[in-house]
């Protein structure tokens, strides 16, 4: 997949007047990729306002660096490599410890390059779209193979297994599998508890294909429901179509999360919905934006997020429902596709 690394350089470099520096220093791994294609655990970029840009990392990669159309030098300590007086630094990446090791005036600044991430290239979004495609396909399989008697942990194992049999690089994080009781943990790691006829197992999982990430939770029925998992399902599912249609270019994050929230706490259950209502994905499995009671801005077009409300009941059990979608002018787009009826296994 070719991205436009150039141009991605070249629209953070006009954002650096307006926050009043004349360079960025760039740290975190992740944005490294973003704006130069290099994957590396040592990397870092100075990105000037003039245009310019040097690209810093070890002699392990240093190979890989110069094929990438970018300036680049070696170097072990790549921050004292590029770092410049009066430069801005990412204050959430940069340690204090290498704030002071560099000795130099710098500027903290916020999420520059994570903001112009938000927003999808259309290859990005093909590459998302896969993830989630993976996703999809590995639910359909490994759902059809849940048993009464199978532990939390054997299930986790069987979705992960299936998303590198399909072509994932690896699991997008580590996978929930919640059953029963432990359904009322939001993020529960997986156990030795077994399956039971009449559990809820919630299970929230997502691929990761050339480093973009899918995510989606399902809370499938092992045997027909009882009347109040039925409701506590019908609850949550009608939550997650409000938050899904608020999502729209323009709209705000507090409103989105309002939307599916506002059922949540009519129905009398909103202390068991103490999340926010979702996340931008991308290169990471959470970034910009964040939907919740207290985030502001407002969405723009081509931001791939999650709209995943849950209610959570102590010492019974919970149901979440979660899609990645993406923000679009007609109408959001769904990229997670496994139908969101309760599955009764």
């Amino acid at each position: 997949m070719t991205f436009d690394h150039a141009a991605r350089l070249a629209r953070l470099a006009a954002l650096l007047p307006g926050r009043e520096v004349p360079a960025l220093l760039v740290t975190s791994a992740v944005n490294v990729r973003y704006l130069t294609g290099l994957a590396s655990s040592n990397a870092a970029v100075l990105v000037r306002a003039d245009g310019s840009a040097l690209l810093a990392t070890d002699n392990r990669y240093i190979g890989k660096a110069r094929t990438l159309g970018v300036p680049v030098v070696e170097a072990s300590d790549v921050a004292a490599r590029l770092a410049e007086p009066g430069a801005g630094i990412e204050a959430a990446n940069m340690s204090v410890a290498t704030y002071r090791r560099l000795g130099l005036e710098l500027v903290p600044l916020g999420p520059v390059v994570e903001e112009l991430r938000a927003v999808k290239d259309d290859a990005e979004l093909e590459l998302l779209r896969t993830a989630c495609a993976i996703t999809d396909q590995v639910f359909a399989d490994v759902s059809a193979r849940v048993v009464p008697g199978m532990t939390e942990r054997e299930l986790a194992r069987l979705l992960e297994n299936r998303m590198t049999e399909l072509g994932a690089d690896k699991p997008a994080f580590d996978s929930i599998v919640a059953a029963g009781e432990n359904g009322a943990i939001p993020h529960h790691a997986p156990t030795d508890r077994e399956l039971r006829a009449g559990d809820l197992v919630t299970m929230d999982f997502g691929a990761r294909y050339q480093g973009y990430h899918a995510d989606m939770t399902r809370t499938v029925s092992l045997g027909p429901p009882a009347a109040w998992q039925r409701e506590l399902y019908d609850l949550v599912a009608a939550a997650q179509r409000a938050g899904r249609h608020a999502l729209a270019p323009g709209a705000a994050a507090g409103d989105v999360d309002r939307a599916a929230r506002s059922i949540v706490a009519e129905a009398g259950h909103g202390e068991h919905f103490r999340h926010g209502l979702g996340h931008g994905v991308g290169l990471e499995i959470h970034e910009e934006p964040f939907l919740g009671p207290s985030r502001t801005g407002r969405l723009e077009d081509r931001v791939p997020i999650t709209v995943e409300p849950g209610v959570y009941l102590p010492g019974r059990g919970g149901v979440r429902i979660e899609d990645t979608l993406v923000t679009r002018a007609g109408g959001p787009e769904l990229f997670t596709k496994t139908t969101k009826e309760l599955l009764v296994l």
